[in-house]
C-alpha cells in the first residue's frame, strides 16, 4: 500500500496455540499498523495458551475465550468441550459487540473458529489465514462463510472456494528476514562457536522434539569423530533436563540450550536446519534460503506436516527423513549433506522459490480492501 489509510479501522485478530499461529498473527497487525493510519487491533486467544504472554509483550491488547481443543483419543476432557464451545461462542458474540470491528481475521489455533463463527454470524467481514498445505476442518468449515482464504501453499482449491483464495505466503517475524556477514559474525560470538567451522541448527519448537532429541544423543560417536562440526541444539522445555546431561550435549563443539532467545542469529550462524515441518518453520528457512533436512511431525492433524515438506521436496528444495528413521539416519544423512557443498547450493537456490517476503503486507492490505468494499 502506497499511501496510508487515513479513516480509523478496528480489527480484531483471533488464534494462536503456538508460535506457528502467534507470530504470523503478529506480524500482519505490525503490517496494519504500518499501513493503517489510524488502527485498533484486538487480539482473541485461548486462555491458559502462548499467546497471552505473547501478544501483550508485543505491544496488543488480547481477551482470552474458555476453549481447547476437542481430543481424538477417548478422553474426559472432550465431556468439557461443548460447555467450552457454548461459553466461547457466548464470549465471542460480546466481544465483538463492544469492540464493534471492521473487519475479523483468523490465523488459527483454539480461539479462531468460535470468533470468526460468530464474527460471519454477525455480519463483519472476515478472512482466514491457512498456513499449512492441509487445511484444518475448522477452518474447511468457516472457508464458505468468509470474505477471503490467504493462503501459503498452491493447490489449495481443494479445500476451499477458488474464488476466495489469495496466495500471499506465511508472514515472518521482521527481526529473521535479514542476514549478513555482520550478522553471522554476531552469531558465531553469541553462541561460543569457532569462526570457519561448520554449523548446523537443530530444534524442534519451543516445547522440543523428543525424536530429534535423540537423534542428537544417537550421534554421540558419529559427532565425536567429526570434531570440527558444531551444532547449536534446542532441546525444548520438555527435554532439557534429560539432553543437557547427555553424552553428546558434553561434546565440545555442541551447544546444548533449552530455549534459543535470538533465533535471528541461530539462522545467521547455520549452514544447515534440521527441525520439524510446521508452516511458519518452513516461511522462515524459504525467506533465508536455508538447506534443511525435515523431520515431520506424526503428531499432527492429518499428518499436515508431511504435506508441507513434501511440497518442498517435490521440487527439489528440501530433504526430507521421517520420524520413524530419524534416530538412526539424521545425523548421518546431516553431515553427508554438510559435505556436499554442491547439494545445500542446490537446495539453497530451490527454497527461495518459496520465500514471500511481503506476505504480511498483502495480508494487510486484503484486509484493507475487504473492509472497503
Amino acid at each position: 500500500m502506497q499511501q496510508p489509510h487515513n479513516k480509523r479501522i478496528k480489527v480484531i485478530i483471533s488464534g494462536g496455540g503456538t508460535g506457528g499461529h502467534i507470530f504470523p498473527a503478529i506480524a500482519i497487525a505490525d503490517a496494519l499498523r504500518a499501513s493503517v493510519a489510524d488502527l485498533d487491533v484486538l487480539f482473541v486467544g485461548a486462555l491458559g495458551k502462548l499467546e497471552m504472554q505473547k501478544v501483550p509483550a508485543a505491544g496488543y491488547p488480547i481477551e482470552g475465550l474458555w476453549i481447547s481443543g476437542f481430543q481424538r483419543s477417548l478422553s474426559a476432557r472432550n465431556l468439557l468441550f461443548p460447555l467450552k464451545l457454548i461459553h466461547s461462542l457466548w464470549k465471542s458474540r460480546k466481544i465483538i459487540r463492544q469492540f464493534k470491528p471492521d473487519a475479523v481475521v483468523g490465523v488459527g489455533g483454539y480461539a479462531s473458529g468460535p470468533l470468526l463463527e460468530m464474527a460471519t454470524r454477525m455480519g463483519v467481514p472476515s478472512l482466514i489465514q491457512e498456513q499449512n498445505s492441509f487445511a484444518g476442518m475448522t477452518n474447511r468449515l468457516l472457508g464458505g462463510k468468509v470474505q477471503h482464504i490467504c493462503v501459503a501453499f498452491e493447490g489449495m482449491e481443494q479445500f476451499f472456494p477458488k474464488e476466495k483464495l489469495l496466495l500471499t505466503g506465511n508472514p515472518v517475524r521482521k527481526d529473521l528476514q535479514q542476514e549478513s556477514e555482520a550478522l553471522r559474525a554476531e552469531a558465531i560470538q553469541y553462541f561460543g562457536l569457532e569462526a570457519g567451522k561448520p554449523v548446523i541448527l537443530l530444534f524442534g519448537g519451543s516445547l522440543g522434539a523428543r525424536t530429534l532429541n535423540r537423534a542428537m544423543e544417537a550421534a554421540t560417536a558419529l559427532l565425536e569423530s567429526r570434531p570440527e562440526v558444531q551444532v547449536i541444539w534446542q532441546t525444548g522445555s520438555l527435554y532439557a533436563e534429560g539432553a543437557a546431561s547427555s553424552a553428546t550435549a558434553a561434546l565440545p563443539g555442541v551447544k546444548a540450550m533449552k530455549f534459543i532467545d535470538r533465533m535471528d542469529l541461530a539462522y545467521a550462524a547455520a549452514d544447515l536446519v534440521l527441525c520439524r515441518a510446521g508452516a511458519l518453520t518452513i516461511a522462515e528457512i524459504s525467506m533465508l534460503g536455508k538447506p534443511a533436512i525435515l523431520v515431520p511431525s506424526p503428531n499432527v492433524t492429518a499428518d499436515h506436516q508431511t504435506k508441507n515438506a513434501m511440497a518442498l521436496v517435490e521440487r527439489g528444495a528440501a530433504r526430507l527423513v521421517s520420524d520413524a528413521a530419524a534416530v538412526e539416519h539424521l545425523m548421518p544423512e546431516a553431515l553427508a549433506l554438510l559435505d556436499d557443498a554442491e547439494a545445500r547450493g542446490a537446495l539453497k537456490t530451490a527454497i527461495k522459490q518459496f520465500a514471500r517476503p511481503d506476505a504480511a503486507k498483502h495480508i494487510a492490505e486484503a484486509i484493507v480492501e475487504m473492509i472497503e468494499k
